[in-house]
């Protein structure tokens, strides 16, 4: 069903209009945004509602905007705001970010002070990037990032996606509410499927005892309970040293580049595929989230070749269940033990058209 205003004469003035304003193509979706937005007209939408949705587009266009300038990898890394220079939590968060800058790595934080600006000082102006978020107590970014490479935020579900959509991987360091909600929210993210896989690094110090905790208790009450799977525990990894952080978080991408669903079955394209007795080894191993048939290597799809999608790599493919994540983690893990250790790669965007098509 076509979604317009239901006018033809309205609807051929958009359509006239979106033509008049580009030929960079996409002029259909173009065309559904501006209906949308004289739909909320129509409806009568209180302004208050009218202001949250104009705002909310304009910071997406906006962070959108900034970070198609720069391809390079992206990690993003959460922490408090409240811990001073002088505390090893934030002496820990400069050290990761300074090694992750020197792989050719950009670092995304929140802008602020604590972690956030340990880590933009680690990675330098030159590799930073801030999604700073408008508090009534604290407004302004940390001054260790380019001002071209921040974005200012008024809501905090809007920098929710701008850190989860521009990043390849997540460092989480000790943190208040904030740490936390950002923490459990990017685990459902990928636990869901919501979120592709992303190599996860919980961070702290030899001792802190910040993070231990909270993997304990998802071990001794989340599983006991059955309100998490034990393969849930694979969507995370916890550890005290930044420099196996970086190989963690390196080695994800070390074989594995990216997934795409072609008609329902789930695509892994490599760098390498596996040779005939691991293909068979990995089929056994993972029967239990393959809903039919078996993995199998396979050439590009018509659907990939037609849009240019990672023609330069392998690929297997299967019927996944697309319910237990953690295994699919350790399914990935196991691709890259095919390959040597690389502390230098190349993984496209995180964020291309097929995502934004699913269904769910």
């Amino acid at each position: 069903m076509a979604y317009d205003m239901g006018n033809p004469e309205l609807d051929a003035t958009i359509a006239e209009l979106v033509a008049a304003a580009s030929a960079n193509g996409n002029t259909d979706l173009i065309a559904e945004i501006i209906t949308t937005a004289l739909k909320l007209h129509r409806d009568g939408a209180p302004r208050g509602d009218l202001k949250l949705v104009n705002t909310a587009l304009k910071e997406m266009r906006y962070s959108m905007l900034v970070f198609s300038r720069h391809t390079e990898p992206k990690v993003t890394m959460y922490g408090s705001a409240r811990l001073t220079q002088d505390n090893p939590e934030y002496q820990l968060a400069e050290r990761f970010a300074k090694i992750m800058a020197g792989r050719g790595w950009g670092v995304i934080t929140g802008a602020g002070p604590g972690i956030m600006e340990a880590g933009n000082r680690g990675a330098g102006p030159e590799n930073s990037y801030g999604v700073n978020i408008r508090l009534p107590f604290e407004a302004d970014a940390n001054g260790f990032i380019d001002p071209e490479r921040i974005v200012n935020f008024k809501y905090f579900f809007t920098r929710k996606l701008g850190f989860v959509k521009e990043s390849h991987a997540f460092t989480l360091f000790p943190g208040g509410f904030g740490t936390l909600d950002e923490s459990f929210e990017l685990l459902t993210l990928i636990q869901t499927g919501k979120s592709d896989l992303h190599p996860i690094v919980l961070l702290e110090t030899e001792g802190a005892g910040y993070w231990e905790p909270l993997v304990d208790f998802c071990q001794n009450v989340l599983i006991s309970q059955g309100l998490i799977g034990p393969e849930d525990m694979n969507l995370f990894t916890l550890l005290n040293d930044p420099e196996e952080a970086a190989d963690v978080i390196c080695r994800f991408y070390a074989n594995y580049q990216s997934q795409r669903y072609v008609n329902g079955r789930l695509v892994l394209r490599l760098l390498e595929a596996p040779d005939p007795e691991t293909l068979a080894s990995l089929n056994r191993t993972y029967v239990d989230i393959i809903t039919e048939g078996e993995m199998e290597i396979i050439e590009p799809t018509p659907a990939e070749v037609r849009d240019e999608d990672a023609l330069d790599c392998a690929r297997i493919a299967f019927w996944f269940d697309r319910r237990h994540f953690g295994r699919l983690r350790q399914l990935i893990d196991d691709l890259n033990s095919i390959v040597e250790q690389r502390t230098s790669v190349h993984p496209p965007s995180p964020f291309d058209d097929e995502k934004a098509d699913r269904s769910w």
